[in-house]
């Protein structure tokens, strides 16, 4: 379970998050919309511990998450940021993961080493972004983690790839109770596999329902061209139903 409560964050004068909260429940998919600088990354980045809030709390399953190597250790994080040692190859980097997470998963990491077409001697430092980001992914799923958190992660996918790793993190979180929460531009992708979205613009929280609670309320409104209305319609609708204030 994840819960940020009121979070504030201010970047040289700048205030990137304005009090936001967000609940997610357990074993739950949730989709965290905005236009580009809403604060998506900015999210993400605090309840990965890389940024420390300057006011407000940051929890998963209640205990608060910066500087807390035991919860780090539960959660998977793909930024849309990449780095590794580049001199490492992805051999290396399988083994330079087993020891650092106990449920490392070798023959998880096999398989979606293969799906990629991705070779284990090749050093990552040669490979594309796109690469890059499938090695993230397979770095990162491969460690079972109860809390998997993800920025932008389908660029640089092919939609064969693509679908398969969407079936990979459904089936952990029916599993398991994985908790998901996922950042992207691709509404009609997210559209398909989440089960609640965040709506944030300018560091605040607008919206946060049960998409499909979200979809029926939406029904007998008038302003949607077709029924039942989208993700992206529901997220422009919201946006400049703002805006008119």
């Amino acid at each position: 379970m994840i819960k940020i409560e009121n979070l504030t964050k201010h970047f040289d004068g700048y205030t990137a998050l304005k009090k936001f909260s967000m609940y997610v429940n357990k074993g739950s998919i949730y989709g965290l919309v905005g236009v580009n600088g809403a604060g998506k990354t900015t999210v993400i980045k605090h309840l990965a511990g890389v940024f420390r809030g300057d006011g407000g709390k940051i929890l998963i399953d209640e205990t608060e998450v910066y500087d807390n190597e035991k919860i780090k250790a539960r959660v998977g994080y793909i930024s849309d940021d990449l780095y590794f040692f580049p001199q490492y190859n992805l051999k290396m980097l399988g083994k330079f993961y087993a020891k650092m997470y106990k449920n490392w998963n070798e023959k998880r990491f096999s398989d979606l080493i293969e799906l990629m077409g991705l070779g284990l001697k090749r050093r990552v430092g040669r490979f594309s972004k796109g690469m890059q980001k499938q090695t993230a992914l397979a770095l990162v799923l491969s460690t079972i983690p109860e809390v998997l958190l993800l920025d932008e992660p389908i660029d640089g996918l092919d939609p064969i790839v693509r679908k398969k790793i969407f079936q990979w993190i459904i089936e952990d979180v029916a599993d398991r109770k994985m908790t998901v929460l996922i950042s992207s531009h691709n509404l009609k992708e997210m559209d398909g596999i989440c089960d609640t979205v965040g709506i944030i613009k300018d560091g605040q929280m607008l919206l946060e329902r049960d998409l499909d609670e979200l979809k029926s309320e939406m029904a007998n409104n008038k302003e949607f061209e077709h029924q039942p209305a989208s993700l992206d319609e529901i997220f422009i609708y919201v946006y400049e139903k703002e805006a008119r204030k």
